[in-house]
């Protein structure tokens, strides 16, 4: 039985080698998101410790807290490796508490969320800048304008997006030139396969969120039996799917936690033969 092997690092719009296993930090802030966390040099000491295990890709929004991610990584990292990339979005408000937000996508919203994350993230240009959310309020060519000029000014570098459809993407593929999209996807969750594959065959990078993802009792169940007939984790094999499945993902797991942090990175070791492959592609 052969085993399958995948490529460590991605080449971000072209120009930025990141490796494939990076970080979310949208849980170093308080709890449901909301605030400062109880222990800050917890999540300080976090990110220092993600980036000496390798990562070089971190990923944040200027609502994670709100601003307290953001905040947190320039204290705990600024200045930056040279090699590193943080990314950031814009287009939501939030007045409280984990889902209680609000769409914007409004040029002045998005001028004044790109200044804030620049401040507070200590950059004089942001290399990955992804529109959180289209607003239904706002036409998304005029977001999509927006943001092309915020590139062509040089506040931004790349570009992408997030929870967006196939023809979303191409929509604005013709202001500028998408270099990743951040949609819900994992091995117990499939509905935006086809987007998966789109920006595959762009050359996109695909990030997903939720990546241990959420099913069936019986899915999750049959998961952890080829996780324990491994000897890991079912989050570990989870990550370790996406990492198979195609060579254009690039994870970001999230944790406050040191230990899971390790545990998280340690998946990039775990190789999967074509017959697990086959069992977890068939699980959804």
């Amino acid at each position: 039985m052969s085993t399958q092997r995948f490529k460590t690092t991605f080449l971000l719009g072209g120009d930025l080698e990141i490796n494939r296993m990076g970080f979310g930090a949208m849980r170093i802030t308080g709890p449901q998101i909301w605030g400062m966390p109880e222990n800050p040099q917890n999540s300080i000491d976090l990110l220092k410790r993600a980036v000496e295990l390798g990562v070089n890709f971190i990923d944040t929004a200027d609502q994670y807290g709100p601003f307290t991610s953001e905040q947190l990584i320039a204290d705990a990292l600024h200045p930056y490796n040279e090699n590193l990339v943080v990314g950031t979005k814009g287009g939501l408000v939030r007045f409280g508490p984990w889902a209680d937000f609000n769409h914007d996508a409004s040029p002045q919203h998005l001028e004044e969320a790109i200044n804030g994350s620049l401040r507070r993230l200590k950059l004089e240009q942001i290399y990955l800048y992804q529109l959180h959310r289209i607003d239904s309020k706002v036409p998304a060519e005029i977001s999509f304008e927006y943001l092309a000029k915020a590139q062509r000014q040089g506040k931004i570098r790349h570009i992408g997006l997030s929870e967006v459809s196939v023809d979303d993407i191409k929509l604005a593929q013709k202001y500028f030139k998408v270099v990743s999209v951040q949609n819900r996807y994992s091995v117990l969750d499939r509905e935006w396969e086809p987007v998966l594959a789109y920006c595959k065959e762009q050359n996109i990078a695909f990030i997903p969120w939720f990546p241990i993802g959420g099913g069936m009792t019986s899915m999750t169940e049959k998961l952890k039996q080829i996780a324990n007939a491994k000897g890991v984790t079912m989050h570990q094999l989870a990550l370790s799917w996406l990492l198979h499945k195609a060579d254009n993902i690039l994870l970001i797991p999230g944790t406050s936690s040191m230990i899971h942090l390790e545990e998280n990175l340690k998946c990039v070791e775990i190789m999967l033969d074509d017959n697990e492959m086959h069992q977890l592609n068939n699980l959804a």
